[in-house]
């Protein structure tokens, strides 16, 4: 069972197996993993394994893909050494939701989870609710599963619209783009595609831990409805994943359901039954806005922040190396690994790899491990590894500044306690210099001396719990620093 708020990592296991038969110069699929590769992951101190793309990859998505201008060019953007034969399918353009042979099957996939459950971790697989691709089962079995449109529609709009064996099917879309031209769009209000679903999900459950489900809001009745009108006939009275998520809970209550989720509908999401949503906003303003507009994100109620997944990166968004300064990104790497709520690592975050990947890549370029970054990665991992993460009590801590200086708007903090263990996490989210007091809100502390030890830097500093108390912990910070402090009472 994952505990309240677990660390995760994502591996690009396509691209992940190459790298590994290449290195070991022998065709490795998920059954043939060597053990010191697995070893190496639990080491790091996760508590789950999302393994993206394990499904079986489309051959007529990968030729409608080859002949897309624009992915093309995104493939050459990637991997200036581009062959057709590394377009591998994207692995959100499913065939078949059975292991793809490449891989090694279902079976292998069954041999990788026993390996990760053998060392105490839990495993992801994706999900995709929206849409399948053109050479599913289910076009020639189910037709009625699907999106329809007319031969007339198809006329006027031809980029959304595939015509299969007479059929004009709806290629798959959310409402603010142009349709994907390599998927089918389920109808999510048609009662037969609601079962076929949730047996779908079912058989996916006996094989993994949880599902990290891919664009989730595109189902949800309301967004559903605006997207397609009454091309989806009538509106269910029930919601998509209020009726999948509460059947597989009755049957595995500790199967974990995680929403890739934008638009500001987490909170929304969460009421449906998703343990986890995205947390993009806290990306966005990480990345482009103010410290203390990342403040104020984390002010909301923490029952919604409990349930929220964290990231700097992940294989929609660019390299965090790529778009963070080194120092930014360590500075952002702390808050969104200290957070309550779930936390994301994508592999590749922790090497400063630069490249982000389309999907439908196999192979990937070759890149220079940064070996500073990997060591503050490597010291960061294992300061979270501490239990207090995973379950303690995480709260916001004030800060405040003086009237002639506001610089403490900068800065962010938080603290941890669970039993004995007490962790505080300050940080300035800015460039220039800054100065705050914070208030730890330990109330334990009074009376005592107590050593503060920083987890990254090894720094020690002592101060009597009055002190800390009131009128507070005096910071003072360069630009991107920060401070990772256990607290320990000092024995007289």
């Amino acid at each position: 069972m994952l505990p309240p708020y677990p660390t995760l990592y994502e591996i690009n296991t396509w691209v992940w197996l190459s790298e590994l038969s290449k290195k070991t110069c022998r065709q490795v699929d998920l059954r043939s993993v060597p053990t010191a590769e697995w070893d190496a992951i639990a080491a790091l101190g996760f508590d789950a394994v999302w393994l993206m793309g394990v499904w079986e990859r489309s051959p007529a998505g990968i030729a409608i893909a080859n002949q897309n201008p624009g992915l093309r060019e995104d493939f050459l953007r990637a991997l200036q050494d581009f062959r057709l034969e590394d377009n591998v399918g994207s692995p959100y353009c499913i065939r078949r939701y059975k292991v793809d042979p490449h891989l090694g099957g279902d079976d292998a996939l069954a041999a990788a989870r026993r390996e990760l459950a053998n060392r105490g971790l839990r495993l992801i697989l994706d999900f995709v609710p929206n849409h399948v691709a053109p050479d599913h089962p289910w076009i020639t079995q189910h037709p009625e599963y699907f999106v329809q449109g007319t031969a007339e529609q198809a006329l006027i709009d031809p980029a959304s619209h595939i015509n299969i064996n007479g059929t004009v099917f709806a290629c798959g879309k959310d409402p603010f783009f142009p349709a994907w031209p390599d998927v089918l769009q389920l109808n999510a209000f048609q009662p037969g595609l609601r079962e076929a679903v949730l047996e779908t999900v079912s058989k996916i459950a006996g094989q993994c831990d949880g599902v990290r489900c891919d664009m989730a809001m595109l189902v949800m009745n309301s967004i559903f409805e605006r997207t397609w009108g009454g091309r989806a006939g009538a509106k269910p009275d029930t919601e998509y994943w209020v009726e999948l998520i509460s059947a597989i809970k009755r049957k595995s209550p500790d199967f974990r359901f995680i929403a890739e989720a934008y638009w500001d509908l987490e909170s929304e999401l969460q009421q449906q039954g998703f343990d986890f949503c995205y947390d993009k906003r806290l990306y966005d303003r990480l990345e482009h806005d103010s410290a203390e507009n990342a403040r104020l994100h984390l002010c909301a109620d923490p029952t919604y922040q409990h349930k929220l997944l964290r990231f700097l990166e992940n294989h929609d968004e660019p390299r965090a190396a790529a778009a963070f300064t080194p120092a930014k990104e360590r500075a952002a790497a702390l808050a969104t690994s200290t957070l309550t709520g779930a936390r994301l690592f994508h592999e590749g975050q922790f090497d400063g790899r630069r490249v982000r990947l389309p999907v439908f890549l196999g192979r990937r370029p070759d890149e220079p491990v940064d070996n500073e970054l990997h060591e503050f990665y490597t010291k960061l991992l294992l300061a979270i590894s501490s239990p207090v993460f995973r379950s303690g009590d995480w709260r916001l801590c004030e800060r405040t500044g003086w009237s002639d200086n506001a610089t403490y708007q900068n800065v962010v903090a938080w603290r941890w306690n669970k039993d004995e263990e007490k962790y505080l996490v300050v940080i300035n989210l800015s460039d220039f210099p800054s100065q705050a007091m914070i208030n730890i809100m330990f109330d334990e502390l009074r009376g005592n001396q107590w050593r503060m030890t920083d987890a990254l830097s090894g720094d020690v500093y002592d101060r009597h719990g009055n002190e800390l108390l009131s009128p507070g912990l005096y910071v003072d910070l360069q630009p991107w620093k920060y401070h990772f402090l256990r607290l320990n009472k000092i024995q007289n």
